[in-house]
């Protein structure tokens, strides 16, 4: 009974082992996290920075932490009671066993609905090419008649017309009224573009209002009002909101403005900076204007002189001076040709003074005479050291000589033969032998 229940045992967990089994089995089935959206509640932030609440709907709730890194990005503050949109990912808070949600983002929710729905439809007006610098057009850099589309009592109309008006009173500007806010907004911004394009009054559209939150901008995130602008036939300028206000509009748009006074500012040039670029340009023409009656002066006299230059009596005078300028050009030329070669002619002579026999034959009986000075002084001295030599040699010589030896005292014995006697076996009984003495030699016989 034991052994089978020791085969079959499960395997045994601790709480903390358990949890965090959990844990890693939430992770990784929710590697990327979720988006949830609910109601905050319980919120609390400690001195650490952290954010802790709940999250719940009419039937349920979850706990959640947003840590500090996170927290430090939020653009508002939590509170009870407010209905939020939060990217999160799902875990386990091992040292109690909860489970918990981890935020990473939030956002109030009904703005991040519209924000979503603002890039997506971004998204897909990009994909179709609704963006494309290709499309963009320049702007006209006079236009004579400028077409607003925006409220007629709100304040960015009473901007455009101040700026418009200091800058170039020339431009006309024609007032196009429209809702800018709310559910009729859209159809009728959309359709005053289309009249406004096809009158062929304009040469230039702006689209404009002032600032305000996400939902009153909404009208110009509109996807009739974006599809209008990029049909229309001129130029469309966008400016609505702030400059950090960006809707669709404006990525459609030819050109877009961080504010009203600044797309005026843009639409037409400065007319003092036009007054003074007339005012350089007068001064340039007249300038180059003088310069031209003074160009044309001297050509005029140019000619003329080139006229006087052309008649037969001055023709044939600077004739007269170039033939000439030609023979004293000859002369020189004859003349220094001559003097060139004279010049060689006296080098070649030098060097053949230099070269005669004569002068050769001093310096070689010099040479011989000193050679056979030398031959003579190096033969004697060759003499002198071979005689030198000779008497050395023959000192050692005569050192290791047998006559030396009998110098001394010593004879030499022959046999009848010339042979040198050794031994006395050498020499039988009564034959004759020859002794040398250093000086004379005997004749001796032997006896018994």
């Amino acid at each position: 009974m034991s052994d089978t229940f020791d085969r079959a045992a499960p395997e045994v967990f601790t709480p903390s082992g358990l949890n965090r089994l959990v844990r890693d089995l939430l992770e990784d089935a929710l590697p990327m996290g979720v988006w949830i959206e609910g109601e905050l509640s319980n919120v609390a932030r400690p001195a650490s920075g952290h954010v802790y609440f709940t999250l719940k709907d009419a039937n349920a709730q979850v706990r959640c932490a947003m840590f500090r890194m996170a927290a430090a990005r939020l653009r508002f503050r939590p509170v009870d009671g407010m209905h939020v949109l939060m990217r999160a990912k799902v875990g386990l808070y091992e040292a109690r066993g909860e489970f918990q949600l981890v935020a990473e983002h939030m956002e109030p929710a009904g703005e991040g609905a519209l924000q979503r729905e603002f890039e997506q439809l971004k998204a897909r007006l990009g994909a179709e090419g609704l963006f494309d610098a290709d499309h963009k057009r320049p702007l006209p850099p006079f236009p004579g008649r400028i077409g607003v589309i925006t409220s007629p009592s709100g304040a960015a109309i009473r901007d455009v017309l101040s700026v418009l008006g200091r800058r170039l009173r020339l431009a006309e500007v024609d007032v196009l009224p429209v809702p800018v806010q709310g559910r009729e907004a859209p159809p009728a911004i959309a359709a005053m573009l289309k009249r406004a394009s096809a009158s062929g009054r304009y040469d230039v559209l702006l689209v404009t209002r002032g600032g305000g939150s996400l939902e009153d901008l909404w009208a110009f995130n509109d996807e009739q009002v974006a599809r209008a602008i990029y049909a229309s036939d001129v130029p469309v300028v966008s400016a609505v909101g702030h400059e950090v206000d960006f809707t669709i509009a404006d990525f459609v748009a030819d050109l877009r403005a961080a504010t009203p006074s600044a797309a005026a500012e843009l639409l037409v040039p400065d007319g003092a900076d036009l007054a003074r670029q007339l005012g350089r340009l007068r001064q340039r023409m007249a300038t180059l204007a003088t310069r031209r009656l003074q160009s044309s002066a001297q050509r005029v006299d140019h000619l003329h002189a080139r006229l006087n230059a052309q008649r037969p009596q001055a023709r044939l005078a600077r004739d007269a001076q170039r033939l000439e300028a030609l023979r004293r050009r000859l002369h020189g030329a004859i003349s220094q040709s001559n003097a060139l070669r004279r010049a060689r002619l006296d080098r070649l002579q030098a060097r053949l003074a230099a070269q005669h026999p004569r002068l050769r034959l001093v310096p070689m009986e010099a040479r011989i005479a000193q050679l056979r000075q030398r031959l003579g002084t190096s033969m004697a001295r060759r003499l002198e050291r071979d005689r030198q030599r000779v008497q050395e040699q023959g000192r050692t010589l005569h050192a290791v000589s047998p006559l030396a030896t009998l110098e001394r005292g010593y004879a030499i014995v022959f046999d009848q033969r010339d042979a040198v006697v050794r031994r006395e076996g050498d020499v039988a009984i009564g034959e004759r032998v020859r002794v040398m003495l250093a000086e004379g030699e005997l004749r001796l016989t032997r006896e018994g």
